[in-house]
């Protein structure tokens, strides 16, 4: 079978472009017999045997990013992002299964007490902020905003103040690290949840690439550390607490094995900030080891959008901007729609 061939699969016809926007329940067992049956029909090859060995990590493809009326849909400014993106991700998967070696999903995963809840925090008068406020080193120190004594039982062993001078030195690390300030967030990705789930299309793809290829997918669980935020899947916002002491850990294991790989796509949400801060986090273990690593990354700009919350926030220009300075520093932009042998540096 020719390269040509086995980069421009057809889609199966089971694939639903409409329904990627709802949330469905994959019928694996017939999707098991028809990726057998396709592996069979294309001469589709186990992953093991890949010369050419290709990861797709995609960043939060989950409900609650993706599904327009569930806690923290990307619109971007189209309104309609996350559902967009995930179509064309979708048809990039399939059309590409004969040589994407790995799909690697990253699923972010919350508890209701946790820094960025609402719950986390109280004013004086005992009232939570609301979604999408921006609690600054500023309003911290000026005790604007403390931590909730009730949630010292279920944190810190009862230990209040313990918490309360983590909270000040959390929101100093963020600030002088030059990291966004501490975000309030609407309770989203919730450990056992419909909001956690893959988008059902999403799934259906990477099961059905799963058994075409016989490649296991790589489920990569971030964000349940209650004392930190964990935007990109490499590494947590904060590591270790006002002594030194570590609270968190980066993810070596998984850096290095994105690295081994002879070439890693990115695609997922959001533009702005899991998908900019892991490739950021990438780029840095990259220019650690070999800035020259940085080639082999492709950034799926067509699979991913920024926050944008109309009236609230707009996060397109930041994200636009830290893509640049990706591409600045070697990776490829590239668009799903084009053929994966097109991209420079990839040899299939």
């Amino acid at each position: 079978m020719t390269t040509k061939t086995m980069t421009q699969l057809p889609i199966p016809q089971f694939f639903d472009a409409c329904r990627v926007g709802e949330v469905w329940r994959v019928p694996y067992q017939q999707r098991a017999a028809q990726a057998r049956d396709w592996a069979k029909q294309y001469s589709l090859q186990p992953a093991a045997k890949d010369k050419t060995r290709i990861c797709l990590m995609i960043i939060d493809a989950q409900n609650t990013f993706c599904i327009s009326d569930f806690e923290l849909f990307v619109g971007g400014r189209s309104g309609k992002g996350a559902i967009e993106d995930n179509v064309r991700l979708c048809e990039f998967i399939y059309r590409n299964l004969g040589v994407i070696t790995e799909i690697a999903p990253t699923m972010d995963t919350h508890t209701s007490m946790q820094i960025f809840h609402a719950v986390f925090w109280v004013n004086d008068a005992g009232e939570h902020p609301t979604p999408m406020t921006m609690i600054t080193l500023d309003e911290v120190q000026a005790g604007k905003w403390k931590v909730n004594p009730a949630i010292a039982y279920s944190l810190a062993k009862g230990n209040y103040m313990a918490l309360q001078s983590f909270a000040l030195h959390y929101t100093q690390r963020l600030s002088q690290d030059g990291k966004y300030p501490l975000t309030i967030w609407p309770y989203h990705s919730m450990l056992g949840g419909i909001g956690h789930a893959l988008v059902s299309s999403v799934e259906e793809a990477c099961f059905f690439h799963n058994l075409a290829r016989s490649s296991q997918t790589n489920f990569e669980i971030k964000g349940g550390n209650p004392l930190t935020e964990n935007y990109s899947v490499l590494r947590p916002e904060v590591l270790d607490d006002a002594t030194g002491r570590p609270i968190a850990q980066k993810n070596t294991r998984f850096i290095q094995k994105l690295l081994e790989f002879d070439a890693v796509l990115i695609a997922g949400q959001a533009k702005s900030h899991c998908v900019a801060w892991t490739i950021d986090d990438l780029l840095t273990e990259i220019q650690a080891q070999d800035p020259k690593l940085a080639q082999k990354v492709y950034l799926l700009e067509d699979c991913t959008s920024p926050v944008v919350v109309p009236g609230v926030v707009d996060f397109t220009d930041q994200a636009n901007a830290a893509f640049q300075r990706f591409a600045d520093a070697g990776m490829q932009l590239v668009q799903s729609t084009q053929a994966m042998d097109t991209w420079v540096g990839i040899t299939l």
